[in-house]
């Protein structure tokens, strides 16, 4: 089980967005990086196909897994994650709170 999962809601900890937050679009463990909307924008030289226009597009770019902490369910401010079993079954807490993160 991960600590962060897509459609989480997490807040940045480091970088050029620290403080900024959003919603998690894609987790690769691989590389231990997540794609966050709205979150580390680049822009990028796209060439033109026939299905996309040509010219600068901004899109996100991967965010280091580290850099990202998950966003506690009742205030939003940062929190870490625990795991623990309840009801037989293996679940995501907030250590700030002690609330289970849904999903």
């Amino acid at each position: 089980m991960n600590k962060i999962r897509k459609g989480d809601k997490v807040v940045v900890l480091s970088g050029k967005d620290k403080g900024r937050s959003g919603e998690v679009l894609q987790v690769m463990p691989k590389d231990d990086k997540a794609l966050v909307r709205g979150v580390n924008i680049v822009r990028k030289h796209q060439k033109q196909t026939q299905a996309q226009e040509g010219g600068i597009i901004s899109k996100e770019a991967p965010i280091h897994l580290s850099n990202i902490a998950l966003a506690d369910p009742k205030d939003g401010k940062p929190t870490r994650v625990g795991f623990d079993v309840r009801d037989g079954k293996k679940v995501r807490i907030s250590k700030r709170s002690g609330d289970v993160i849904n999903g």
